[in-house]
């Protein structure tokens, strides 16, 4: 037996017990006779000393070095008052070494192993070994697996069952590129790599299992953020004879549940707002009610003027003209300002307008701002009034197409709730339902919000009247301005499905090309159902305070979707290729 304990778990209730210890030495310190050893494992670190009585055991103590693999066999013994140390688990004890057989020697590491490490991420993840020993990452990914297991625990207490769906299929358009899978045995053809379990869970509500639930793999060939990664893990749930207030139900229990078990946090019932209430308000459909900021709609009060750059928008029906106000902004320097212009642009705003209210009793001579003079001042004030702007407050203004300014506006809100720390909880959970069925493209035609087999809140014939209007069976659990999980309804009933499929212009062909097997599914007593999916990592990353999600994946990917780990992607040799009737053509420079 290697081992008897873990060393992080050794207490005072082990004193005067000889045990027997594995783990990597995280610091050596030589005292003049007495050589001290922190020793590591997965579960915390413990002190191990060894004096000269230890003989050829305190030699072989003296030769050990950083992150050196170690048997150490001693007794436990109290600390004395003074060396005690309340920061750990183990700091009343200590082990008094009389074995040590190093299991392994380790080379100077390519980074200090601690929590305030300043080495950039790519070596972090070339050495993902090492960074993984850390006490932050050990701790994230201990966590994870707590979460998970809480999951699975209360999903098939609630009757969920554990079914594991294909990782080869065929590629379905979901609103990103595939991974695809070159067939040896089909020359020319390709499976692909689920972006979800979507088709499958469905087939499974027709097969009769009723309630189903995977923590499943799932990717996506996209543009990457903090929060994205090409491959990604989802608690996907689905649930046959129930409709959005039953799901929203369970799964909003079930988060509230894995807060208060491993946070100690206890969230009230989770409020709700409807997508057009999130969008005016907020300018996001995944809104950070944290922030107590709103944009406010003055369309109205600016159609008269004479300044084009409002006057236009605020008399274009494609576009908003709204104010943010900031309480206490009116300290913002102008360097910052300037900043945030900046910020905005990203977003594809053309500036950023700005008043800053100095003394408001005095009306007009109270406000500071190169933009009175072409608003007026009537117009100014009007404004103010609206806004019921204040002594300090700084107002910012967005004018352009909706979407610009709600993405420019929203993010602004954000960023500027973020630096003059304006957060008023420390989490703020929610839910955005009412959705559009459909979003309108570049070149006038319709795509689906979130994907053609949600069910629309209206009927056939009112879809087919008016499908810019439609509203769909969706929603999406929101925390702390990050979508948690989405879901919805599904279409169930076949000639829905061939309504939603018309308002795309997707042909009876390309239909049976890409969905045919789902449609036919559908023939069969396809029973009401719906679901939600959570992003796991996502989720975890929330929960453990971390800045990206791949601090909460084991192997990641970096933000091009390489492994640096493993030097991946790489070259594959012309037999294989061969083999898959693949040839590669190189780019052009």
């Amino acid at each position: 037996m290697y081992r008897t304990n873990y060393c992080g778990l050794v207490r005072s209730a082990h004193i005067d017990e000889q045990i027997t210890l594995c783990g990597w030495v995280d610091r050596r310190r030589d005292h003049g006779g007495v050589i001290f050893l922190d020793l590591r494992d997965r579960e915390g670190i413990v002190q191990v000393v060894f004096d000269s009585d230890a003989g050829e055991f305190f030699e072989q103590a003296d030769k050990v070095r950083s992150e050196y693999v170690l048997k150490v066999t001693g007794r436990v013994r109290a600390r004395s008052e003074a060396t005690v140390n309340p920061n750990m688990g183990t700091g009343e004890i200590e082990v008094y070494g009389t074995e040590l057989e190093i299991l392994n020697s380790a080379t100077t590491p390519p980074f200090q192993l601690d929590d305030h490490i300043t080495v950039g991420e790519d070596i972090r993840l070339k050495y993902r070994y090492m960074d993984l020993r850390r006490t932050e990452m050990q701790n994230s990914l201990r966590f994870r697996s707590k979460i998970t297991s809480s999951i699975r625990n209360y999903l098939v207490d609630d009757g969920f069952l554990d079914i594991e769906t294909p990782i080869m299929t065929r590629a379905t358009p979901e609103g990103a590129r595939d991974y695809l899978i070159p067939s040896r045995t089909h020359p020319g053809q390709f499976f692909a790599m689920p972006q979800s379990p979507q088709l499958f869970k469905q087939m499974l509500m027709v097969a009769g299992f009723d309630r189903y639930y995977q923590i499943a793999k799932c990717f996506r060939d996209e543009d990457l953020r903090a929060d994205r990664q090409p491959e990604f893990t989802q608690i996907d749930i689905e649930a046959s004879f129930i409709d959005e207030e039953d799901i929203m139900a369970t799964t909003e229990t079930m988060i509230r549940g894995i807060f208060a078990e491993h946070m100690g946090v206890e969230f009230d019932a989770f409020p709700r707002m409807t997508y057009a209430d999130a969008m005016a308000k907020y300018g996001s459909d995944k809104p950070d009610l944290r922030i107590p900021l709103e944009l406010v709609e003055i369309k109205d009060l600016l159609k008269d003027i004479e300044f084009k750059v409002f006057a236009g928008p605020a008399n274009d029906p494609a576009c908003r003209v709204t104010a943010l106000k900031v309480p206490g902004g009116a300290e913002i320097s102008r360097k910052q300002i300037d900043d945030y212009t900046k910020f905005v642009s990203i977003y594809g705003a053309k500036g950023l307008a700005w008043i800053k209210v100095n003394a408001i009793e005095t009306g007009i001579e109270g406000l500071q701002s190169p933009i009175i003079k072409f608003l007026g001042d009537d117009v100014t004030m009007n404004i103010m009034q609206r806004l019921d702007a204040q002594n300090g407050d700084i107002v910012f203004f967005g004018a352009d197409k909706s979407q610009v300014v709600s993405e420019a506006l929203g993010a602004l809100r954000c960023k500027v709730g973020e630096d003059l720390n304006l957060y008023t909880s420390k989490w703020a959970p929610m839910w955005v339902v009412d959705f559009p069925m459909f979003e309108t493209t570049a070149d006038g035609g319709l795509t689906p919000l979130h994907h053609p087999f949600t069910a629309p809140s209206c009927s056939i014939e009112e879809l087919q009247a008016n499908p810019v209007t439609a509203l769909s069976r969706a929603y999406d659990m929101v925390l702390n301005g990050c979508e948690l999980g989405g879901g919805s309804i599904r279409i169930h009933d076949q000639v829905m499905q061939a309504a939603v499929f018309d308002v795309l212009n997707i042909s009876a062909d390309e239909q049976r090309e890409k969905f045919g097997f789902l449609l036919d599914a559908l023939q069969y007593g396809a029973p009401p159902h719906g679901g939600l999916a959570f992003g796991l990592d996502r989720l975890i990353m929330l929960m453990v305070g971390a800045d990206s999600i791949r601090d909460v994946i084991a192997f990641p990917k970096t933000q091009s979707a390489a492994c640096l780990l493993t030097d991946a992607p790489s070259v594959v040799d012309s037999t294989q290729l061969r083999d898959l009737n693949i040839r590669v053509r190189k780019k052009e420079d």
